[in-house]
């Protein structure tokens, strides 16, 4: 009998309050390394709503997150970019409702990312419907709570700031630290 050792992608995380280049930032990293790419799942399941969200929606968002997830890293070789994960569902569910799914907060408990890229809110406010918080206090706010769960996760993580190639040269540095 034959033993195939099979490794698992490098999952990178990218993570930070909106606009904050998340979407951008993964397409072009999974681009640079010839990897996939999970895109976020709410801007569909939103767009396709026709009502305003609901706590259980988060739910609905976040299991279909993670799907999309395990179906991507079955397809990629050494790296799979995140963009987003139930991290959020868990900062607007307490956000928006106060109370967070059980589920999610055993899932993200579950879950392991090799590196977390964290976004700054530095980048100019880019309009959205989807979006709901364009003042810089609340985009500062958010950034403070996805960091203090960037650091209780334990994974490694840098911060990603400044003009978009900067940060792209950034993450890829970090990325890169990964493989050495």
């Amino acid at each position: 009998m034959i033993l195939r050792l099979v490794s698992k992608p490098k999952r990178i995380l990218i993570l930070g309050p909106e606009s904050t280049g998340k979407s951008t930032l993964a397409e072009k990293l999974a681009e640079h390394y010839a990897e996939p790419w999970v895109p976020e799942v709410a801007r569909e399941y939103l767009e396709q709503l026709d009502r305003p969200y609901g706590y259980d929606d988060l739910l609905q968002i976040g299991r279909q997150q993670m799907q999309l997830e395990d179906e991507m890293a079955a397809g990629a070789k050494n790296h799979l970019f995140c963009d987003t994960d139930l991290r959020v569902i868990q900062v607007w569910s307490q956000h928006r409702f106060g109370k967070v799914d059980p589920w999610v907060l055993e899932e993200i408990a579950r879950r392991t990312y090799d590196l977390i890229l964290l976004c700054a809110p530095d980048l100019p406010w880019q309009e959205d419907p989807l979006r709901e918080h364009p003042e810089l206090e609340m985009r500062q706010h958010f950034f403070e709570f996805y960091q203090h769960l960037t650091q209780a996760s334990g994974f490694p993580w840098v911060l990603i700031s400044g003009e978009k190639a900067e940060r792209l040269s950034t993450a890829i540095e970090a990325v890169d630290s990964l493989n050495k």
